[in-house]
This record gives structure tokens, sequence and C-alpha cells, in this order.
């Protein structure tokens, strides 16, 4: 029995910040099957969901501030908040590359890259409501694990074909901006998946 009550309205905040992440995989998903002159309103709607889940953040930030008892500790809170902001800002970095630098035709693999990216957007957003019970997120962490490790191989092989096979060194290094920002993604959310970890195994 708790003398303070806790506000709970933080896990409500985390779940729709991980929403918008769905949001973002699934634009930047369209924007890489785009024709090229196609991909400008998809970079566009991707730009409208990261300032959407920027607002999401600060909306944590400000209740952060302006609460005593937190459900589980201030800083791990926090360090979920600015997770799940890195996971976005890292696909609308992406999204936003492949049209600054006028790329056309991307490699196969770039689309496993992003696949990637997708699925983890969706385990994420489906683990958030669980941490106010903390149970059956153990699934949500393990799975996020090996989706990294994929996602591993696949930079790896990305970059083996680039630079065996790749002729332009232009082309190769905005090509290179885009399959790391998209790596920084996956590692974004493994980040995510670690911290939900450590917090399940403080509150067990």
């Amino acid at each position: 029995m708790r003398l303070t009550p806790r506000n709970t309205s933080f896990f409500d905040l985390l779940g729709d910040s991980a929403r918008h992440l769905v949001v973002g995989a699934d634009l930047l998903s369209q924007l890489l099957g785009a024709e090229r002159r196609e991909r400008k309103a998809y970079a566009v709607q991707l730009r409208e969901a990261e300032h959407a889940a920027d607002e999401s953040t600060h909306m944590i930030m400000r209740r952060l501030n302006q609460t005593f008892v937190t459900p589980f500790d201030r800083h791990d809170i926090y360090g979920l908040a600015s997770g799940l902001d890195d996971c976005m800002d890292y696909m609308e970095e992406a999204g936003d590359l492949i049209v600054l630098y006028k790329l056309d035709v991307l490699p196969p693999l770039v689309a496993d890259q992003v696949e990637v990216l997708r699925r983890c957007a969706e385990l994420t957003a489906d683990a958030m409501p669980r941490l106010r019970s903390m149970k059956d997120l153990a699934e949500y962490w393990v799975e996020i694990n090996r989706l990294e490790n994929q996602a591993d191989r696949t930079y790896r092989k990305l970059l083996a074909e680039m630079f065996n096979d790749g002729t332009d060194a232009i082309e190769l290094m905005k090509l290179k901006e885009v399959v790391d920002a998209l790596e920084a993604g996956a590692d974004a959310f493994e980040k995510v998946a670690n911290l939900v970890e450590t917090i399940a195994l403080k509150e067990s």
C-alpha cells in the first residue's frame, strides 16, 4: 500500500510516443517503395510525424517536471522517452536523405533494413502499455535483440555490396549515409528494449 499515489499517466504518454514510431516506419516504407518524384510528399509526412513524436516527448518531460512520485524510476522514464525519440529521428533522417540526395534505385537490402525498423516499431508500440503491469515483456526484448542482430548482418552485407560493386564514389557516400541512419535506428530500438528489460528487472 503506497502512502503517496503514483502518476500512471506516463504509461499512456509512452504508449502514444511509441505509436508515432509505427506511423513513421510505415511512411518510411512507403517512401522507399515510391517513385522518386513521389518521395518528397512522403518525406513531408514523415517530418510531420517526427514533429508529433517530438511533442509527445516534450509532454513526457513536462509531466516529469510536474510529478513528485513516478510509477518507476524517473531517470528510466526520461531514458525511455529519449530513446523513443531517437528511433523516430533516425527514421526521419533516412527518409530525408533519400529525398535530398535524389537517390533513384536503392539496393534491395535497404528495404530489408526498413522492414526490420517497421517490425521493431510495431513490437515497441505493443510493449509500452505492458509497462503498467510489467508482465509479458520478455518476448519483446528478446525479439528486438534478434531483429537488431538481423539488421547488423544486413548492414554489413549492404556495405560489402556497395563497396565491391559501386563505381561512383559520390553516390556511395550518399547511400552510406542512408544505410548508416537506418542501422542507427535499429540500434536505437534495441536500446529502448534493453532499458525496458532493466526496468522490468528493477520492478520485479
